[in-house]
């Protein structure tokens, strides 16, 4: 195997994106499950996800021992810390434009993993990362052509979808970021 450092580093604090991931996937499921709660109900629910998890990166981006891809941490952060209070802060405005935010959201993320995958071509699973980019474009693909349609039973599809891949995602991602020993 080998020890090249991953694209997105590591940290102690890789246990704060385990537990986000965790927390995506089962709000994922509990809106495939209860979809009855609502386009309103999902938007500001993932508006509090994307909270969370900009706040996770934020803090991993400026722990004392940065991890390496920082900065996309901690642009990550920002974007999706932003997003995250604009979902949160209007309902009007969340349901008009939930698929768009998320759609971007997705987008930003595909880059990142693309460009991690690029970067980690001599790691030994450096293609998840690059399925896992694909993907993440794939779906905001969907989101953008679902908005347009503005097909609220498609969006919520995708947004109990969405809500366990990056889940997974996350969750997978964070073991990536546990230091060895030797760190």
């Amino acid at each position: 195997m080998n020890d090249t450092k991953s694209f997105w580093g590591s940290s102690k604090l890789w246990w704060l994106a385990l537990v986000v991931g965790i927390l995506m996937v089962i709000a994922g499921f509990a809106y495939w499950f209860f979809p009855s709660i609502g386009y309103a109900v999902a938007s500001l629910l993932f508006g509090w996800m994307l909270i969370g998890a900009g706040l996770v990166q934020i803090v991993v981006s400026a722990s004392a021992n940065r991890p390496r891809g920082w900065g996309w941490w901690l642009t990550g952060g920002v974007i999706d810390t932003f997003i995250g209070f604009m979902l949160v802060r209007s309902v009007t405005l969340a349901e008009a434009v939930f698929p768009y935010f998320i759609a971007f959201v997705f987008i930003f993320w595909g880059f990142g993993a693309l460009t991690a995958a690029v970067q980690d071509r001599g790691r030994r699973y450096w293609w998840v990362q690059l399925i896992n980019g694909l993907l993440l474009l794939l779906i905001s693909f969907f989101f953008l052509e679902a908005g347009y349609l503005q097909n609220m039973l498609n969006v919520s599809f995708l947004t109990s979808l969405a809500f366990i891949y990056w889940g997974f995602s996350i969750a997978m991602g964070a073991y990536d970021l546990k230091p060895t020993r030797n760190e």
